[in-house]
């Protein structure tokens, strides 16, 4: 089944993320399972997501044997998107979501809607941007900016939709995402996050961590001779926050009527919450 109900309130210990950050020294954090400084896991993550571009959504499909494909449908139906919608999709370089968008929005026949995909790597941008030209998008409907989701260069309140998907644990400071996905969100407009995280029986996260650790980063190493960057990917997940921590934080950065839902157990979940004043 791949959407399993909806939960607010599955109660789990706390992640791997928040025991191992409370004994990181100041100024340090995680990328992967390794400490850095603070000041160095841009770039790292930049490196990544540099080396694996060009093979990224062949991954994709590799990794999810093509499911991540019904999740980011479904998460656009989620989002269901109105005439008038303009969405900023950050983390979103090869244009999956954006795509999925604009796809909706011609199907729909929704009116005065625009999508810019802003992303830190311009590698992942160039692909999106391609991908965008063979498909023949409007470019009046579609943009690109590089940019940090931790310092977004738009003004305040200018989008009434924002979205992330498999991005957000990449960031060094998650709380600064969230609080800067606010801002630039007029108000009563919408954040969505689609993103991996824990799985709701134990027997089964055991199974998908064998999967994650034993045969991903073979994969990776096979099909875009890259096994440190998906054995990167894999630790990532694991040090992301679990369901309820990341709605509280959500929360925190002043989103209201915040939810989540998994998906497929719990491998992903969906985020959502709205800038209510």
């Amino acid at each position: 089944m791949l959407v399993t109900r909806s939960v607010r309130h599955f109660k789990r210990p706390l992640s791997r993320h928040l025991t191992t950050q409370s004994i990181l020294s100041e100024g340090d954090t995680h990328f992967g399972y390794e400490r850095v400084k603070e000041s160095e896991k841009d770039d790292k993550v930049y490196e990544v997501f540099e080396r694996v571009a060009q093979n990224y959504d062949v991954m994709n499909d590799t990794m999810s044997l093509g499911i991540h494909r019904l999740w980011k449908d479904y998460f656009m139906c989620k989002l269901y998107p109105v005439k008038n919608t303009k969405l900023l999709d950050v983390a979103g370089g090869t244009g999956d979501i954006a795509f999925r968008f604009l796809n909706y929005v011609e199907k729909a026949g929704l009116e005065n809607c625009h999508v810019t995909v802003c992303d830190i790597n311009d590698n992942m941008l160039a692909v999106g941007k391609k991908r965008s030209e063979i498909l023949r998008h409007d470019p009046n409907t579609i943009s690109w900016q590089q940019g940090n989701a931790e310092e977004l260069e738009f003004d305040n309140n200018s989008f009434n939709a924002y979205t992330i998907a498999f991005g957000i644990r990449n960031c060094t400071h998650i709380e600064k995402v969230l609080q800067e996905a606010y801002r630039v969100l007029q108000p009563g407009g919408r954040f969505m996050c689609l993103e991996f995280s824990q799985l709701e029986n134990s027997t089964a996260q055991w199974l998908y961590d064998q999967y994650s650790f034993q045969v991903i980063p073979v994969m990776g190493h096979l099909i875009a001779g890259q096994w440190k960057a998906y054995q990167y990917l894999v630790e990532s997940i694991r040090q992301f926050p679990n369901q309820d921590t990341f709605k509280r934080m959500i929360e925190e950065a002043g989103f209201r009527r915040v939810t989540y839902e998994n998906l497929t157990f719990g491998i992903v979940a969906i985020h959502s919450g709205f800038k209510l004043l």
